[in-house]
């Protein structure tokens, strides 16, 4: 029996539903686990990381020698390409700095808008199956291109009681200086909300667990939040017969390794290129690192879908609204049909991992369907604007009897008076 299904569209649009399903164990323990951070604090983050993480914390805040250390423990190689991916990745989000702006009219008035940066800002980065250095600089550069001041991350720790050494070895390049060896809800409670050690933060950023997903939602109003994030997804549209298999196969699994519930597609007008992925996947599967999980997501989450035509395949892939999108067809130009998507990777020589470590383009991409309406993070995740408004006296003797009009309309009378006794001062 071939571990990812073959099916043809209409099949696919009878069984297709987004991720969206909330486990309702889930929201209750998070919300216990939040109201505890609240009420116990840092005995609280504590407990529940000797609970979680099986560790006995001694320093909630990672010491600033234990982040020089991380740098000086990692070879000369590894903190070369972190340089250059932070470079890259700098290079790139620089050119999305949005500035102020003002308009000024023949009367004198001025409008405009006030760009300025978050104060302070927490990144999440994950422990568990995989270390995540790499989300660290895709989610720290663009919040420094802002111009936030302070940044603050949060890691699960290890054994010795502190996040992963890639993971403090990075906060050194990046000039980072507040850590904390907390993970989990805990960890995001305790960015919303503060305790003794941890200082409030204005939004959270980063991805994680079902846990850390279902905590950033609860804390939502009380702070800002990035996205709430789902298992990761790749979708492939093809029908370059020249491109080789193996290539397909393999950004296929690229994703699949994450989560047992990542979602991998691929979308073919050959039936014959659909056979050859699923008996190379067979094959393929058991021999990797990581198999078990690879299996379990392709087994029931990947699929094949053949379709007569890529009109038919575009229209699948605006429905799916995919995290990372592959094009791997001979009419580039079809690109353009492509409306949701996060991130869109074309030709054969533009596999999926080089947007989730160098290429510069961010790798925290909206997940889920959410490509129809959100984009991936950026420095305008990290700025805010306020409008301004200098009106002229003339201004107002133009256009105060309009706005009377239009706030008594709305019997909103405290409203127009306040342009009323203006207008009789003119």
């Amino acid at each position: 029996m071939n571990l990812i299904s073959i099916i043809d569209p209409s099949s696919f649009l009878k069984t297709y539903t987004r991720f969206h399903k909330r486990d309702r164990n889930i929201q209750k323990q998070v919300t216990e686990i939040i109201d505890t951070v609240i009420e116990k604090q840092d005995k609280a983050l504590i407990d529940f990381t000797k609970k979680f993480d099986h560790v006995d914390l001694k320093n909630i805040r990672v010491p600033k020698q234990s982040i020089s250390d991380a740098l000086q423990s990692i070879d000369s190689k590894t903190q070369e390409i972190f340089e250059h991916a932070i470079e890259n990745v700098r290079k790139f989000h620089q050119k999305q700095l949005q500035q102020s702006w003002q308009d000024t009219f023949e009367d004198g008035t001025k409008l405009g808008q006030i760009f300025s940066p978050i104060d302070r800002v927490g990144i999440y980065i994950p422990g568990g199956r995989a270390v995540y250095p790499s989300t660290l600089i895709m989610n720290a550069v663009p919040a420094q291109i802002a111009g936030v001041q302070s940044i603050v991350a949060i890691s699960p720790p290890g054994k010795t009681g502190l996040p992963h050494p890639l993971i403090l070895a990075t906060c050194n390049l990046l000039g980072l200086e507040e850590i904390y060896s907390i993970g989990g809800a805990h960890g995001i409670a305790a960015l919303a909300y503060g305790t003794e050690t941890i200082k409030p933060v204005f939004k959270i950023t980063g991805p994680g667990n079902a846990y850390v997903a279902e905590a950033k939602r609860q804390v939502f109003g009380a702070v800002g939040i990035d996205s709430i994030a789902g298992p990761s997804e790749i979708l492939i549209l093809h029908d370059d017969i020249d491109i080789p298999i193996e290539y397909i196969v393999r950004d296929l699994l690229s994703q699949a390794e994450h989560d047992p519930d990542a979602r991998c597609t691929l979308i073919t007008v050959h039936e014959e290129t659909a056979k050859k992925v699923s008996k190379r996947l067979d094959i393929l599967i058991p021999q990797l690192p990581r198999n078990e999980i690879i299996e379990q997501s392709i087994r029931e989450n990947g699929r094949i879908i053949v379709v007569e035509n890529l009109d038919q395949g575009v229209d699948l892939v605006n429905t799916i609204a995919p995290e990372h999108f592959e094009l791997l067809v001979k009419d580039k130009t079809i690109v353009s049909k492509i409306r949701n998507a996060g991130a869109i990777f074309v030709g054969k020589w533009s596999s999926e991992p080089l947007g989730d470590y160098y290429a510069g383009p961010n790798h925290t991409l909206p997940t889920n369907g959410a490509a129809k309406y959100a984009s991936p993070l950026g420095v305008h995740d990290f700025q805010k604007h306020s409008s301004y408004i200098e009106y002229s006296k003339d201004r107002v003797d133009s256009q105060g009897n309009d706005i009377v009009y239009f706030a008594e309309l709305e019997e909103l009378y405290a409203h127009a008076a306040a342009i009323k006794v203006r207008l009789e001062q003119l």
